[in-house]
C-alpha cells in the first residue's frame, strides 16, 4: 500500500514524525509531501498569486512552498504522478479539529483535497490541554492510539467524496476509554476570544483566540466525546447542499 502523509503543521512539525511512524505500521512505502512551514488555519485554500516551489529532504520525502491544499495537489499531479497512492494521511495535527472548526483546518482540508481526488482519506489530530505549549505539545495518544483507529478504517470502503476526521484527546493513553463514531459538534464563537496587543512603535494588533465555547446537546459529537476521553472518529462529506431547503428556494424562483 503506498501511502501519502501530509499536514499544515509543516514538513519538520513533530506530529508529521508521529505520523510517519503510525504509517509504516502498515507500509513501507510512505511519502511526503508537506508545507514547507506552518499553515494552521488555511483551510482549503489554494496558492494562486505566486509559483508554488518544491525541495527534495531525502527519499520520497518532498517539502512545497503553499499551503496543505497545495501540497496535496503538487504531490498527486508531479511528485507522485506516476505512482498514486492508495491512503493519504493528514496530521497529526498540533491541536484539536473538532466541530466548526474543521473548516478552518488545513489538516482535515489535506484530506478533503485526497477525497476529492478519490484517493482515500484521513486526518488525524490531537488535543492539547493548554495554550502556548508549542512543540511541547505531547503525541503520546495519538503514538499509541493511531493504528489502532487506522486498521478498522482501512478495511472499510469510503464513499466517494467522504473523508474521515479522527481526534486523540489529550490525556495519557493509558486513559484513553475508547473509541467512538461521532457526528460533527458545534461551537458558539460570539463569546470566542480576540487577544489585543501594542507593538513596540505604539500600534494595536490582535490575535484570535483559541478558545471556542461547546455548543452541542447532548454527548453525540466529536467535542463531548473527546473531552470525556474518548478517541472521535466523524465521516464527512464535502456536498455541503442543504437538501431540505431545495424546495422552498425553488418555489422561491418558480
Amino acid at each position: 500500500m503506498r501511502i501519502l502523509l501530509t499536514n499544515d503543521d509543516g514538513v519538520h512539525a513533530p506530529g508529521l514524525k508521529v505520523l510517519e511512524k503510525i504509517a509504516r505500521e502498515f507500509s513501507d512505502d510512505i511519502w511526503i509531501v508537506a508545507p514547507a512551514e506552518e499553515n494552521s488555519g488555511a483551510g482549503h485554500s489554494l496558492t494562486l498569486t505566486r509559483p508554488v516551489r518544491i525541495r527534495q529532504h531525502g527519499h520520497q520525502h518532498f517539502s512545497v512552498t503553499g499551503t496543505p491544499t497545495d501540497s496535496v495537489m503538487i504531490a498527486l499531479g508531479v511528485v507522485m504522478k506516476d505512482a498514486k497512492p492508495d491512503l493519504i494521511l493528514s496530521g497529526v495535527n498540533r491541536g484539536a479539529n473538532l466541530g466548526d472548526d474543521i473548516t478552518y483546518s488545513g489538516t482535515v482540508s489535506a484530506a478533503m483535497e485526497g477525497a476529492l481526488a478519490g484517493v482515500r482519506a484521513i486526518a488525524m489530530s490531537q488535543v492539547y490541554g493548554k495554550e502556548g505549549m508549542g512543540d511541547a505539545v505531547p503525541f503520546s495518544a495519538a503514538e499509541a492510539w493511531g493504528a489502532k483507529v487506522l486498521a478498522p478504517l482501512l478495511d472499510q470502503p469510503f464513499v466517494p467524496r467522504t473523508l474521515v476526521n479522527v481526534n486523540f484527546p489529550a490525556i495519557a493513553p493509558e486513559a484513553v476509554k475508547g473509541i467512538q463514531v461521532v457526528r460533527q459538534g458545534f461551537h458558539d464563537y460570539s463569546r470566542g476570544s480576540i487577544v489585543k496587543g501594542t507593538d513596540p512603535r505604539g500600534y494595536d494588533y490582535y490575535w484570535f483566540g483559541l478558545h471556542g465555547v461547546e455548543h452541542t446537546s447532548g454527548h453525540d459529537t466529536d467535542l463531548e466525546v473527546v473531552e470525556d476521553g474518548y478517541i472521535s472518529v466523524t465521516p464527512l462529506q464535502l456536498d455541503l447542499t442543504h437538501r431540505d431547503s431545495l424546495a422552498a428556494l425553488r418555489a422561491a424562483f418558480s
